[in-house]
């Protein structure tokens, strides 16, 4: 009875540090702790100081107290598929990529093991590997170019053992050990990121403020192009929206005796361009400096010596504004 009390009195002080740590700080990073020993975790406990706080623990515990915060906090919810496997916790209010840093550079090199899955790529240097022609047998089993150099085998060519990802073999591990290769680095792994309710993969740290900004714009002009084909005016779409209406009016301003301010200077230029020209100091070759240059919307003047052809001019005018167009 003593030790099921014991372990009742540390599952409850458990469950009353989560409860805290998620009510005081408002970022969680998700790391793995896969092949990471209890020295290893202490160093990177301690490295930690003063910027974040890991707490490791049973994943039934932990689901449950996020659900109890659920009624209270829905955005916890998101965190429920998360727990599952190695995991931990690492709450903080400093800077993500710093922490992040901190706890991914802690790495401890370590020998392959049987039924592993490869952290890496796995490479086996050429060159000589200290072992007696009577090895040689091994690695022509495993299809590895060798020769003999002065009473000792030598690999001949770089051989790429292990992929990143795949089982490791007894036959991986028996020739890794001979040389006494530790090919691999163990560390505790960032793998997702909660914060302030918004959760996303790790990955997303690494990206720039410029990259994000680059991602923003392009969802801004999707959805613009999108609220336009369809005619629902907002937001995005305002600015369109008024160059759109500007472009009928002058459209109808210069079809029409109608005319406001801004159609002014066009009607000024399409009565008589040699005047308006003129009076803003055009040339042929372009405006003067420091010249107002002419509205670059305006049609080109009708020809005096074809008066027939002014009244076929003024409707390829109205068609150059997009008076109907949709």
């Amino acid at each position: 009875m003593g030790k099921d009390k014991e372990i009742a009195e540390r599952k409850q002080a458990y469950r009353a540090k989560l409860e805290n740590l998620l009510d005081t700080y408002k970022s969680i990073l998700i790391v793995t702790a896969d092949n990471v020993g209890s020295n290893q975790m202490q160093k990177i406990r301690i490295a930690l100081r003063g910027k974040a706080i890991l707490l490791m623990g049973k994943n039934t515990i932990m689901r449950k107290v996020v659900r109890e915060k659920i009624p209270s906090a829905p955005k916890y919810e998101r965190l429920l598929p998360e727990i599952v496997g190695n995991i931990g916790f690492v709450f903080t209010n400093a800077d993500l990529n710093e922490v992040r840093r901190v706890i991914e550079e802690h790495k401890v090199p370590a020998a392959a093991r049987v039924g592993t899955n490869a952290p890496g790529d796995c490479w086996i240097p050429s060159g000589p590997t200290g072992l007696d022609p009577g090895q040689t047998s091994f690695f022509q089993a495993l299809n590895i170019a060798t020769k003999i150099v002065k009473g000792a085998v030598e690999i001949m060519t770089d051989v790429h053992l292990i992929k990143q990802g795949q089982k490791v073999t007894p036959s991986h591990v028996s020739l890794l050990s001979k040389p006494d290769i530790k090919p691999f680095f163990y560390n505790m792994k960032v793998t997702h990121v909660f914060d302030d309710g918004a959760l996303y993969a790790a990955a997303i740290l690494d990206m720039s403020k410029d990259d994000l900004m680059k991602k923003f714009l392009h969802g801004v002009s999707v959805l613009t192009a999108f609220f336009l084909r369809i005619g629902v005016p907002n937001t995005a779409t305002l600015s369109h929206n008024i160059a759109h209406a500007m472009q009928a009016l002058l459209g109808i301003a210069l079809a029409t005796d109608l005319t406001f301010k801004q159609a002014e200077p066009f009607k000024e230029y399409l009565a008589d361009p040699a005047a308006y020209a003129a009076k803003h100091g055009l040339s042929a070759g372009g405006p003067a400096k420091g010249a107002t240059p002419a509205p670059a919307a305006a049609a080109p003047a009708a020809k005096k010596e074809e008066p027939k052809k002014e009244e076929e001019e003024d409707d390829d005018v109205g068609a150059g504004f997009g008076l109907f167009d949709e």
